[in-house]
Formats: structure tokens, C-alpha cells, sequence
């Protein structure tokens, strides 16, 4: 049994996939970030950088004490392992796919964030910051578009954890101001990984979880006005 501390956010929505793929038994512990919860003490031993999600592994292989992860790449780096599922165990293929996760962890995803704090949280308009990361964003587009030209997938043939990691932070393109159109081989691959059954599972789950998200006043201070007095408190 895997414990999935999750919210609604791309990074939640990358474990979810794999678990929805997999059929790995799985249970949802929701931590609502807008209320503060990823601040819980006993949140925090398993994800010190108070952040979602994180997963404990009650049946580690092996067996022994379970097992804490946080991160969502290492997250499913570890599930992959565990199960022997969407990451080769031959080597070039495996570096290719391992490349394009961390890919995403350094580049697509804190990007496309930056993206959406400036076009849609930021309290005052910075004209600089928003074409500053609408650009970048589209830049990391043209990249997977053109790495998407002559394969089905981005490690090639197959389906992998590079995919999952990836496409929750294609969704909210339009919020990005990124048009799909303009890259049409991303497309493709966004359309064949949104018609997967597996697909539609996760995204109906966080539906469930979070039907009404919010960002009201008290959330923007939870998200956005942490310091380092933050994480000294006891």
C-alpha cells in the first residue's frame, strides 16, 4: 500500500498517473495547501520541504520499516523501480528517460510556475517577470515539440515516467498563453496521453479531491509569503 499525501497541483497529478497506471494500491491522504496543511508536524517528517506530494511506502521491497519519499521526480524513480514499470532497465534507455525527468524537475516545471505566479497570482503587474516566463515557457515548449518530432513518446517508444512528469504541466497551457497549435507535435503527444484511461482516472480524482480550487486572500499569504522563519518553527 502506497500513502499518497497529494494536492491538486501538476507535481500531485504526476503520482497519481502512475499509481492510476500501475494498479499499485494506493490510498490519498489530501493536503490542502491553501490551508496550510503541508505545515502539519507530521507532514513535515516525511516532506521537510513542506511540499506535495510525498508518499510512504507501507510494503517496501524487502519488507522492513515502510519507506518516505518526497519530490515528485524521486517519486517516481522509486515507483518505477519498485514496480519495473515506464522505466527501462536498458541502460541508454534508461539514462534517456532519467535525462528528460530531470529535465522537466529543472526546467519545464519551475518555469511554467514562475509563469503562473506572474500572468495569474502576482498582486501587482510586472510586465517584465510575465515576458520573462511566457517566453521561457514557450522556449521549453519548441524544445519537447522538436524532441517529439520523430517519436511517440519522449523516450522513444514508450510510454515512461518522462511522459508523466511532463504533460500535468502541458494542461494548463492556456493559463501559460502557450497556443498547442504552434506546436503540433506536442500536441499530438498531449492528445495520445490525455486519451489514456489512466489519464482520465487521475484528473477525476483530483475533480473529487478539489472540485471548487480557490485562491482567495488567505491562501496567497499560506503560498506565497513563506520565509525562512517558516521552516524554523518549531
Amino acid at each position: 500500500m502506497i500513502d499518497l499525501y497529494y494536492w491538486t497541483t501538476p507535481n500531485g497529478h504526476k503520482i497519481t498517473l502512475f499509481l492510476e497506471e500501475t494498479g499499485l494500491p494506493y490510498r490519498i491522504l489530501p493536503i490542502n495547501i491553501g490551508k496550510g496543511e503541508q505545515f502539519q508536524p507530521d507532514f513535515l517528517k516525511i516532506a521537510p520541504n513542506n511540499r506535495i506530494p510525498a508518499i510512504v511506502d507501507t510494503a517496501p521491497a524487502g519488507g522492513g520499516e515502510p519507506v518516505s519519499v518526497f519530490e515528485s521526480g524521486a517519486i517516481l524513480l522509486y515507483l518505477a523501480e519498485k514496480t519495473g514499470r515506464f522505466l527501462s532497465a536498458e541502460p541508454r534507455q534508461r539514462i534517456d528517460t532519467l535525462q528528460w525527468l530531470f529535465w522537466q524537475m529543472g526546467g519545464l516545471g519551475p518555469m511554467a510556475g514562475q509563469n503562473h505566479h506572474f500572468t495569474q497570482y502576482a498582486p501587482e503587474v510586472v510586465p517584465y517577470a510575465i515576458e520573462r516566463y511566457v517566453k521561457e515557457t514557450a522556449r521549453l515548449y519548441s524544445v519537447l515539440d522538436k524532441r517529439l518530432a520523430d517519436r511517440p513518446f519522449i523516450a522513444g517508444a514508450d510510454y515512461s515516467i518522462a511522459d508523466m512528469a511532463c504533460y500535468p504541466w502541458i494542461v494548463p497551457h492556456d493559463k501559460q498563453r502557450q497556443n498547442l497549435d504552434d506546436f503540433p507535435h506536442l500536441k499530438r503527444w498531449f492528445e495520445a496521453i490525455a486519451a489514456r484511461p489512466a489519464t482520465a482516472r487521475a484528473y477525476a480524482l483530483a475533480a473529487q479531491i478539489n472540485p471548487a480550487p480557490v485562491m482567495d486572500e488567505a491562501a496567497r499569504k499560506v503560498l506565497f509569503g513563506q520565509d525562512a522563519a517558516v521552516v524554523k518553527r518549531p
